[in-house]
């Protein structure tokens, strides 16, 4: 595997290695109600306690596989946007390895999820060398599918996760396009 990235950025957004740093943001993003709203049935915020073995799971990822999560800002303005990365996973018995984006919700319907993604999926296929991602959210979370299906996901099953019902989607890497769409369309 090729050392990791450590920082990138995309027209309007920066991308920042998850640090210690990072956790008075972390803290900001899991305690937004629209954003929990996206991650879990009851909505509620994460206790700050939570949020940072949250970040230390993620700093720990990056030692073990040199990828994981990166702190996104806006360009305009240096502003904390979000987190977006890629994480392993286990489903249905299989390691797998999930692209995953959580985006303050005053950003919200401004493509940078689908932007971010999209640059993080290059990341994975060409400079990783990964095959194939997941992508997954609750069945309740339309604007998480159009953003997966915008990248090329392709629709796999519905199921459970955390106890909750997920639609789960994959990409192959020769499904791939950077210009966020899939070569099979």
């Amino acid at each position: 595997m090729k050392s990791s990235i450590d920082a990138f950025s995309t027209e309007r957004l920066t991308a920042e290695r998850l640090r210690p740093e990072h956790l008075a943001d972390y803290v900001r993003l899991f305690q937004n109600l629209g954003v929990m709203a996206t991650l879990s049935a009851d909505g509620k915020p994460l206790p700050a306690e939570e949020v940072a073995r949250w970040l230390q799971l993620s700093l720990d990822h990056w030692d073990r596989h040199h990828y994981g999560f990166w702190a996104i800002r806006a360009k305009e303005g240096n502003r904390f946007a979000g987190r977006a990365g890629l994480k392993n996973a286990e489903m249905l018995g299989k390691n797998e390895v999930e692209l995953a984006y959580a985006i303050l919700p005053d950003l919200w319907g401004q493509g940078l999820a689908t932007e971010i993604s999209t640059a993080i999926l290059e990341l994975a296929f060409k400079s990783i060398g990964l095959t194939e991602v997941i992508c997954f959210t609750l069945r309740t979370n339309l604007a998480s599918q159009r953003v997966m299906e915008k990248l090329g996901f392709h629709f796999e099953r519905e199921g459970l996760h955390a106890d909750l019902p997920h639609v789960f989607y994959r990409l192959r890497a020769a499904e791939f396009s950077a210009n966020g769409t899939s070569n099979n369309a």
